[in-house]
Parts: C-alpha cells; structure tokens; sequence
C-alpha cells in the first residue's frame, strides 16, 4: 500500500493496543468519563480456521497448491491465490500463507526463474498479460520473506509489462495473439501487481504507466449504461468489433468485474496526492454506481451479461457476483464509495451463498471461460456468452469467492463501529523510531513497526486490524507538532531508538512532549508500546510519559534464550481492564516493566491482572479528556502475528482483534 513522504504520510490503515481499568481518573482537566472503561460489545473473534467451507474445499481439492492442470503458473492459479492470500491476511492463520508459498515455490525457482509448466520457463518473447497476475503472489511472498528469488521473478515480470506491444492509443495489446484489443480482464492481469510494484519499490513509472491503462479502458471499453464491453479492437479490423467504435457487442459480468477489482487495488496503492487520483477514484465511482443499479433486485447477484438480466439464455453467474461483493466492500471500506454501498453488498452476499454454495464447500456457478475472437472463433455476442457453460469449483471463481469472504469478515468485525471509525486518522510515529533498509533496487524505506512492512519487523498484520474498521493511517516522519496532530484520533509511538540499532537516534524533548501532551489533553488517544533498555529508549521517552504517571524502568524481563520461548508467555486472562473479554496467551519477549504513579492505573502484570502483584506490563492514565495506553513490548508485530511462528500456541492475533476493537471504540466515543 502507498506511502508518501509527506509532512503526514498517508497509508491505508494502523492498529493498535490501548486498555484502561475501572476507577482511572482524569489527571488534569475535564475528565473524559466518569473512570470507567465503557463495555464495548464483544467482537467477532472466528477461530483463524474459520467456519470457511469453501477455503477448506479448496485447500483439500489442491493440497499443493496446484489447480487441476499441467500448468505451475497461470491467471487462474494467482486468482485463486490472490483470495488464499486475501483470507490469510484476515485471519492469521498460517497454512493459507504455506499454501500460496507452496504454489510459488513450485513455479519460482531458486535464481528466480519462473516455470509455466515443470517443463517450460517463461519464454523471454512472449507476451501475455494473462501470465503476469500470479506476479500478485510471488510479490506478496517476497514482501514477506524478502528473498533474492522472488526479487529477481518481480523484476522479470515488471520488464515484461513494459515491454507489451501497445495499439495506436498506447494500450497493451491483451495477447501476442490478439494485435491491437485490449480486454476488460486485462486491467486485472497487470494492474494490480504493476501498483503493488510501484509502492514497494518506490517507482512512481509502474503506477503511472497502469493507471494511464485503466484510464484508457474506461475511454474506450465504457457505454452509455456506465459500464464495460469486453473488448476493443484499436484498428477495428476483427469481425467482432463494432466499425464505428471498435468495441465488442456485449457487456460481459466478470468482464467488468476484473476491472472493478483493478480499479479497487490500484486505489488502495496510489499515494492520495497523486494527480491521478482523482480522475480514477472518479472512474470507480461511476462504474460502482452503475454496477450498483445493474444488480438483480430478486436475488442480490449480477447476470453474465450483465446488463440484459432475465433475458432467455442469460443467467446468474458467480465469479462476477463474488468480484462485485469485494470490490463494493472495500471501495466503501477505503472511501473509495460511501457507505451506502454496504446494502449491495449484504444483498449480494447473502445471494451467493444462498444460491452458489453447498454445505461441503462446492462452489457452484462459474463460467469457465469467456474470449474474443481465436480459434474456434468466439463471437463476443448475447448468444456466445448466453451459452458459455459453467462449472463447480473454478479456481478463479473460488479465488473471487474468497477475496470476498475477506471483506466480510472484516466487515463482521468491525460492523458496531464502521461508521464512527470510517476515515478518522491514526498516526505512527517515523521519527522516535526511524530505521531505514535497503531495497534491492538501492533505493531505502522505514521499516521496523511500520504498517507497510511485511516481515517480521513489520506492523502491517496490526494495520489491517485497523484498516477493516475503515481508519486511515498516517506516518509522521519528523518530531511531532500540534499541526501534525491536528485532526488525528490516535497517535502512536513504538520501541524509540537507541544508537545500537540507528546510528542518527531522534530522541523525545520537552517541545515534542508538550505538543503530545496538550493533544492528549484535548481529546487524543495516545499509544506508547516499549521494548527493553537493550533495544529502545526509556530515559528519554519518559520526559514525556512521567507526565501522565507512567514510566518506563530500563530493565529486561521475558528473555528468549537459544529459542526457548517459556519465559516470554504472558497470561491475559478474560475482563482484563474491561479490555480483553477472553483469555489469551501472549508472546512478550525483551520487555522493560512500567511503574505507575498519580492517576495511572496497573492494567496487566506479568502475574495476571491489575490486583495481582508482579511487574507491570499494561497501565492507562486519562488526562483531560484524552487517553494514554502503554505497554511494555510491540507484541503484535507480524513475527507473532502472521501466524507463521507459532512457538507455544500463543494468539497474539486474536488478542491484537480486541485490543484493537477497544482502541476504535474508546478513540471514537
């Protein structure tokens, strides 16, 4: 997702932990409540397994991850993929991460080589955008993983975008085989892994060069009905186009789909100050709109060709249905759309899993394949695509199923405060902890608990905690100022520097704690989560948090020695601080401890709850009408919890779900 250098840099999402106890008292000012910490409704907190039939179908259908064909690489494949990747993201739970690594691996080899089939690698001279897509999932695991092999795989296929041959307009042409047409499923081939491209290896030509694509489709694919044809033939030569316009003759569901979803991810990726933002969020407002008025009022679902619903021969059809659920949830999701669109997609959900899925897990109703032109000849008309069979379980139409299921999932957890919640600002911290690394291009970027990083470092998995809610996360990279706190609900700082680990540490001073703490006192919820003396700052950090009773010891407790994790288990046991409605089992390793004065209250000690005595680890303090959470380890970082290292069974990622549910609820009141 985008970052910017800005004076605020804007990203799509952050989550953090906040608690407080019954009986905390304002320390200045006008208290923000009576004391007590309001019982917020119980969040949705699925097992990471589920209840999901169609993922565990699939899971058991493909167990190594390769669909039913000779092929290691296709679009189908990444589609399928792209929805794996969607529900591990959503829920944590490792074997849908094992399960898109296991497919790419199989295709990637170790110089990073992609092989099409176990025989045939990607021949340098062939270009298709088709092929391009599971690209999503090798740059997905590199994010990760950061290994040379994918890197190398990443780069050969952004050459291989750049180098399709384009029509008189600049288009890529869709296939070698098709000169000069670009197709509505081209916009999703390349584009999203094109903007994904551009965001992680600061190259602002690859989201140029995708977005004047998708501008171009909508140019010369779209109609008076605000939607998509399928096709368009720049030189207007092939039988199936139209002699005025060179468009093909019908509107075709997952046509438009693929397009509706391009135009979602290349959104959430473009930079908010991109001068092209608003001339494609105007694109997607318009499709979605359209989209919306074409969906069937009796069931929820969207026709193969999608504007002549009932006509004879015309059907209801899954894959488009399931890219239209996604697509409309998290356009309103990013506010990319309003949320007025969240009827649509309840409609539309509810539809696809009345008529769709069986209890099994068999997902019904997908039409296998739609094309133009080609041997045997394809038509593009009401009567080809009327007679298109469908079939259970394509992966393409299960990776749209899954993609969508994300989105509800996330919606079902966030439903009581979406519309409190939507757009309000959270903002971390980049210059208190300002590590940069290397990229393989040269170039550098923030890492270490920042919401884009991936790996383990990372606090991506916390972002999106933040972002189902529809929160809008921004990265502060200079010492803050009360203009930089303006209009922001939370502010966050994580693990401060010391010159071991940043040559250059920016350490916190009286102007930067005055302006925090006059912003706290205003309303601000701010979030402090600490390491131990051997790997952050405390003496200066607690210029500013001795301010509100909490102060950091520069200790070291919860050593992991030799990986061994026993002494780094931490108990929360269920009501803790009116925060934690379950128990959880939590990895905090490399911790100081806290000592809380004045108005600040004990949440969590190593020992158990606030009454039991031990060193703390979880204390708030209220002050004016503001909030102040600290603890004394990052603890949901992706190491613990992407569900990728699991040493002791710990739930680091359920227990990131509540404390970020408590945080939106108490920041939003």
């Amino acid at each position: 997702m985008q970052v910017q250098v800005l004076r605020r840099i804007a990203v799509a999402a952050m989550v953090v932990v906040t608690a407080a106890v019954s009986g905390a008292q304002a320390q200045s000012g006008a208290p923000r409540n009576d004391g007590a910490t309001r019982a917020l409704p119980i969040p949705v907190l699925l097992p990471p397994s589920g209840p999901y039939p169609v993922l565990e179908h699939a899971m058991t259908l493909w167990p190594d991850g390769r669909i039913g064909n000779n092929r290691d690489w296709s679009y189908e494949e990444g589609t399928l993929l792209d929805g794996v990747l969607a529900m591990w993201r959503a829920t944590g739970d490792p074997r849908y991460f094992e399960f898109v690594k296991k497919a790419v691996d199989r295709a990637v080899d170790a110089q990073g080589v992609i092989h099409l089939t176990p025989e045939k690698t990607f021949p340098a001279d062939e270009h298709t955008l088709d092929d391009i897509e599971m690209g999503r999932s090798v740059l997905a695991v590199y994010r990760v993983l950061q290994k040379p092999q994918y890197y190398t795989a990443i780069q050969f296929l952004h050459d291989k975008v750049l180098a399709m041959p384009k029509n008189s307009a600049g288009g890529y042409w869709h296939k070698q085989i098709y000169p000069n047409q670009m197709w509505a499923d081209g916009a999703y081939m390349a584009g999203p892994f094109m903007a994904g491209y551009a965001t992680t290896f600061q190259d602002q030509s690859a989201m140029d060069s995708e977005v004047a694509q998708l501008l171009l489709m909508d140019a010369k694919l779209s109609d008076s009905t605000g939607l998509l044809h399928h096709g368009w033939d720049a030189s207007m030569q092939m039988p199936w186009a139209n002699k005025k316009d060179g468009k093909s003759p019908e509107i075709w569901g997952r046509g438009v789909g693929w397009y509706a979803v391009a135009l979602v991810e290349v959104l959430e990726h473009m930079s908010p100050t991109d001068p092209q933002r608003a001339a494609v969020q105007a694109v997607a407002q318009r499709l979605f709109a359209s989209v919306m008025r074409y969906q069937d009022p009796a069931t929820g679902l969207w026709w193969q060709v999608m504007d002549k619903g009932g006509e004879k021969g015309n059907y209801l059809e899954t894959s488009a249905s399931c890219m239209f659920v996604y697509a409309l949830a998290k356009a309103a999701r990013l506010g990319i759309v309003g949320l007025n669109a969240e009827p649509a997609v309840t409609r539309g959900w509810e539809g696809i899993q009345k008529r769709f899925v069986k209890p099994d897990g068999t997902l019904t109703g997908t039409v296998k394949v739609a094309g133009l032109g080609g041997t045997p000849y394809r038509s593009g008309t009401y009567e080809y695509y009327a007679n298109d069979p469908v079939g259970d379980d394509d992966a393409k139409g299960m990776g749209a199923y899954l993609m969508a299921l994300s989105e509800i999932v996330q919606r079902d957890r966030a439903a009581d405060l979406m519309r409190k919640a939507h757009r309000k600002v959270v903002l971390g911290d980049g210059w208190f902890n300002s590590q940069r690394r290397k990229l393989p291009n040269g170039k550098d970027e923030l890492f270490h608990y920042k919401w884009t990083d991936e790996a383990n470092s990372g606090y991506s998995v916390w972002g999106r905690m933040f972002r189902q809610y529809g929160m809008v996360t921004e990265t502060l990279e200079h010492a803050p100022r009360a203009e930089d706190l303006k209009g922001v609900s939370i502010y966050m700082i994580v693990s401060p520097d010391i010159p071991a680990l940043n040559p250059n540490p920016h350490y916190m001073d009286k102007e930067s704690a005055d302006a925090i703490e006059a912003w706290v006192k205003a309303g601000g919820t701010l979030v402090v989560m600490e390491n131990d003396s051997e790997h952050a700052d405390q003496q200066h950090l607690d210029v500013l948090m001795d301010r509100f009773g909490i102060h950091y010891n520069t200790v070291t407790r919860n050593r992991e020695l030799d990986n061994v994790y026993d002494n780094t288990v931490v108990n929360i046991p269920a009501g803790t601080g009116g925060i934690f409605h379950h128990a959880h089992k939590a990895i905090m390793k490399e911790t100081c401890t806290i000592t809380v004065s004045g108005a600040a209250k004990t949440v969590l000690t190593d020992k158990g709850t606030a009454e039991a005595k031990g060193d703390v680890f979880m204390a708030v303090a209220h002050a004016g009408k503001g909030l102040v959470y600290a603890n004394v380890d990052p603890w949901i970082y992706n190491e613990y919890t992407d569900g990728r290292k699991l040493p002791l069974g710990e739930d680091n990622f359920a227990g990131g779900l509540e404390l970020t549910h408590w945080l939106v609820g108490e920041a939003t009141k």
